[in-house]
């Protein structure tokens, strides 16, 4: 094991997360993740958002080989929904309190800027309280090339037009090595970076995520988590990591799906590289509810989005579903106070035992 190396503000450094995640045990993992978790959180509670994750579209010219979800244009049951169809989505979930929108799709070429300004626009018009929290930096980077524009006019536009943050969908693994092999046709990771921080100059909220288990090394891990440190301190507007595992049912890829232990490790790695992002959030949509329930003691904070809808994972047979209550009894038995906040972790209502 290498000798331990923190830098001179005592932040954990490469060389030590590696050996920290390679020769230690799950335990002793998680009970440093733990132990940093408590102090960020002191008062014992566990957040939750009541979401919706819509597809538009599942047109996609990517066609990265651990998707199950994406179709060619000329496919059967390829699609991009109306806005009849998106507002109707969006009313169910007002009407079940729900307070956030997560629009993803497909890179259909077909969808220029003004698809979405015209999406967005009525989406807040019609439903002014509801977090427009949609689309990813390489959806953000393929509408400006469809359109002819800049990143920087795009993000300006969508902002306008009423989208208010981005999830960080489409990380995967922010090493351009992996990315490569599972999604040669996608952006970069410096691309990635870029629209990010372009969205945090314009101050808008984002999430950080990573998808892990296909075919990268440990070292391609820590890599990644130290890429989104490293743009927190460069100006990033990160409010969470997700860090969830690759599910191999109908994809390309194929392949196992990490074990639990990998992924406990993963999260709790996170938490002790992220000194500058303050939520770690549980996968129990790839993960399930007991196994989420335990992230909690291994530096989760976090359960994510109730998800009345989810397409993306379950095209890979991964089903899992959970209510509002059960997220609350979840949270609850496991000895934590349960709370619904918002898209940027404002808490909305807290629930008594």
């Amino acid at each position: 094991m290498n000798k331990e190396k923190k830098d001179i503000n005592g932040r954990i450094e490469r060389s030590e997360a590696l050996d920290l995640f390679i020769y230690s045990g799950l335990l002793e993992l998680g009970k440093k993740a733990d132990s940093v978790r408590r102090k960020l959180h002191t008062d014992e509670i566990v957040t939750f958002v009541v979401d919706r994750n819509i597809n538009y579209t599942n047109i996609c010219e990517s066609g990265c080989s651990f998707c199950a979800f994406y179709r060619r244009k000329e496919d059967s049951d390829a699609y991009i929904l109306t806005l009849d169809e998106i507002c109707r989505k969006i009313s169910e979930l007002k009407n079940l309190g729900g307070t956030q929108l997560l629009m993803q799709g497909g890179l259909n070429p077909e969808l220029k800027i003004e698809f979405f300004e015209n999406l967005f626009r009525e989406i807040k018009s019609r439903f002014p309280a509801i977090q427009n929290h949609s689309l990813s930096p390489a959806e953000v980077v393929c509408m400006a090339l469809n359109s002819g524009i800049t990143v920087d006019e795009s993000l300006l536009r969508l902002k306008r037009a009423g989208l208010d943050s981005i999830p960080g969908g489409g990380a995967e693994i922010l090493v351009d090595e992996v990315r490569k092999t599972i999604s040669p046709k996608k952006i970069g990771w410096k691309q990635w970076r870029e629209v990010m921080l372009k969205a945090a100059r314009l101050e808008m909220p984002t999430t950080a995520t990573m998808m892990f288990g296909s075919n990268e090394k440990p070292e391609d891990i820590v890599e990644h988590i130290f890429r989104i440190r490293e743009m927190q301190d460069d100006g990033a507007s990160f409010t969470a990591f997700i860090p969830w595992t690759y599910q191999p049912g109908n994809t390309e890829l194929g392949g196992t799906t990490a074990t639990g232990v990998d992924y406990l490790k993963v999260l709790a790695l996170s938490r002790i590289i992220l000194d500058n992002i303050t939520n770690i959030q549980a996968s129990w949509v790839t993960q399930g509810a007991k196994m989420a329930q335990t992230a909690l003691f291994f530096g989760a904070n976090d359960l994510g989005g109730t998800m009345l809808e989810e397409n993306v994972v379950a095209a890979a047979g991964c089903t899992f579903r959970m209510s509002q209550q059960e997220m609350i009894n979840l949270i609850q038995s496991a000895g934590f106070r349960a709370a619904q906040r918002s898209t940027t972790y404002s808490i909305i209502q807290e629930f008594t035992v």
